[in-house]
């Protein structure tokens, strides 16, 4: 199995944020996210890969694979279509919380949202914070 080519590294978030965003309301989305991120985690936010920034980092080994890495506990990349929140891992407190996030689509392990009016900001709070608790138990605390 090959390399993990996305990893963390010391790109400048903010440049990336105002040279990849592609428009004023996904800049500010953005850096509120940055904002919200780093004070629910503790951890400063980190470039991973291109165009993803994220909060705090584990280890994995797969069980399917022989492949293991770092990757991100949290994090987000304000994508052309869609903010992509990589911030969901499906406990069953995250399931019932879905129903009153607000206006998203979901990929197998990411929140789409179009804008942060869109959803209810305390909820996607409670679904980040449930993804933290659920990282330290599998994984231990960074």
């Amino acid at each position: 199995m090959g390399e993990l080519k996305t990893k963390q590294h010391d790109g400048d978030v903010a440049a990336f944020i105002c040279n990849f965003a592609n428009s004023d309301q996904k800049k500010t989305d953005s850096f509120a996210l940055v904002e919200m991120l780093q004070e629910l985690t503790g951890r400063e936010p980190k470039m991973w890969g291109e165009t993803m920034i994220g909060f705090g980092k584990y280890h994995y080994k797969s069980e399917r694979s022989s492949q293991e890495g770092d990757w991100m506990r949290v994090g987000f990349s304000p994508r052309k279509a869609a903010i992509s929140l990589y911030i969901y891992v499906g406990t069953p407190e995250q399931e019932q919380l879905l129903s009153s996030l607000g206006t998203f689509k979901m990929g197998k392990a990411c929140i789409y949202v179009k804008r942060l009016a869109d959803i209810d900001l305390e909820v996607l709070k409670q679904i980040i914070l449930l993804t933290l608790k659920w990282m330290d138990e599998t994984y231990g605390k960074e």
